[in-house]
């Protein structure tokens, strides 16, 4: 089974499920995100989101293939980057660190250290660029897919509460940590992703 994660291009983004690439919950803020849907232009947004981020910043994702099929992505950057962050009352991220905004793994992929891969990839990352951890707004009542990731699921694998809340604590995850894991996690962190952004009845090897 050949494995690869390329970071994150307008050239590949078209490899994303179709929700999440109109998804723009993270890249504009509350009013903007809304005003991109009634105008129907959500995926023009985050192309452009995608875009500027590249310029100014370089390569905020990874997109997972497995015999050349995309199954999986992570979506991340500095919290300067993602206007949504500043809507959360556990705000703001801390400065040396990037904000984990979603990631999304075909369920059919689960179980094979994938999950693992793609975090421990982000980790390398973030760390050659000069970033101590990860963050991440997570919902402690999470019920279903959505763009926000289960608190419960981040901390099984390692991420520790930093700013308390109800609902939306804000978590961190310091990236020596994240280059050390065993696979003993690998099996959480599959089951992590796989609850993100899950599409009912979307077909495992479906590149669309």
């Amino acid at each position: 089974m050949g494995r690869r994660l390329v970071p994150l291009t307008l050239d590949n983004l078209p490899d994303l499920p179709q929700r999440c690439r109109s998804c723009v919950f993270w890249e504009l803020d509350p009013v903007s995100g809304e005003a991109a849907l009634k105008a129907g232009r959500p995926e023009l947004e985050k192309e452009a989101w995608i875009s500027g981020v590249l310029l100014e910043w370089g390569s905020c994702g990874r997109v997972v293939y497995v015999d050349e099929v995309p199954v999986g992505f992570v979506l991340y950057a500095p919290p300067a980057y993602v206007p949504r962050s500043a809507a959360f009352s556990t705000s703001p991220v801390a400065a040396d660190a990037v904000q984990l905004m979603t990631a999304w793994l075909t369920p059919g992929f689960q179980g094979q250290g994938l999950g693992r891969v793609m975090v421990q990839t982000v980790a390398k990352d973030v760390l050659r660029r000069g970033f101590k951890a990860i963050e991440a707004f997570a919902d402690a009542r999470w019920k279903e897919p959505a763009c926000v990731l289960p608190a419960d699921h981040l901390l099984a694998v390692g991420f520790k509460t930093v700013r308390p809340h109800p609902r939306y604590p804000r978590l961190r995850l310091e990236l020596r940590t994240a280059l050390s894991w065993k696979e003993d996690v690998e099996l959480a962190l599959d089951r992590l992703l796989g609850a993100v952004q899950k599409e009912p009845g979307r077909r495992p090897l479906s590149a669309s």
